[in-house]
């Protein structure tokens, strides 16, 4: 196997579909690893670590949203690529909110499938923190790779959508982050439903950081977010 292929997960209870996509891939400088389910996705995770995921959403047992959901406790990092004959925009945002990147709706082209998940691992690259960066907040500690934000002996676990707007926030300590780059680096994409739904993280974000009143996150209207400390 050559290095710089693209490690890939595939998670799909359809075997037929799966494995026309293994195959396909296969020959695209994709090195892809097959789970029929989300309970065997996440040890075939456990075992191979890819460099993105791509999962279905309906399965038995354990659905493809439960399954982001588990992985996220594993992995803040690697992009999640939802596949589904479901298209209403509740399913979509469930999708975003469970901890996906994209989401593709079925039939797809496989041309498209393989420009979107070397789309997610390129921004994935780009944006992963050196090792060891840890961000002073106030008084606060913010390990983004541990995703954990600490107050002197109190260490609070961040969910991964958590940890990447306030690492992205910490970069540019000071400065506005636009919203759109902010949609587009964590959410995938900058649609309305995901503007809300950062909303709601940052919401979160000013009660974590709320026990130093030093700390703030302000809101540019209609531009972005800025983080004083």
């Amino acid at each position: 196997m050559k290095n710089d292929k693209i490690r890939m997960l595939l998670v799909e209870d359809e075997r037929t579909l799966a494995d026309i996509i293994a195959d396909t891939l296969g020959e695209r400088e994709f090195d892809v690893s097959v789970a029929y389910d989300g309970a065997e996705g996440l040890r075939r995770f456990d075992a191979c670590r890819p460099d993105v995921v791509v999962t279905d959403i309906m399965m038995p047992g354990m659905d493809g949203y439960t399954f982001a959901e588990a992985l996220r406790r594993r992995s803040a990092d690697v992009p999640i690529l939802f596949l589904s004959a479901r298209s209403a925009a509740e399913d979509v945002v469930r999708g975003f909110e469970m901890g996906g990147n994209d989401y593709l709706r079925k039939p797809f082209a496989m041309s498209e499938l393989v420009v979107r998940v070397r789309s997610l691992v390129g921004r994935s690259r780009a944006a992963r923190p050196a090792a060891g960066v840890h961000y002073a907040v106030g008084r606060f500690q913010f390990d983004p790779e541990r995703q954990t934000l600490a107050d002197g002996g109190h260490v609070r676990e961040l969910s991964a959508r958590e940890a990447g707007v306030l690492e992205m926030l910490c970069e540019r300590m000071g400065e506005i982050v636009p919203t759109q780059l902010i949609l587009q680096r964590i959410w995938g994409d900058d649609t309305f439903f995901n503007a809300r739904s950062l909303h709601v993280f940052i919401t979160r974000l000013r009660r974590l950081l709320a026990a130093d009143p030093s700390v703030q996150i302000v809101n540019a209207r209609g531009v972005g977010y800025r983080l004083h400390a």
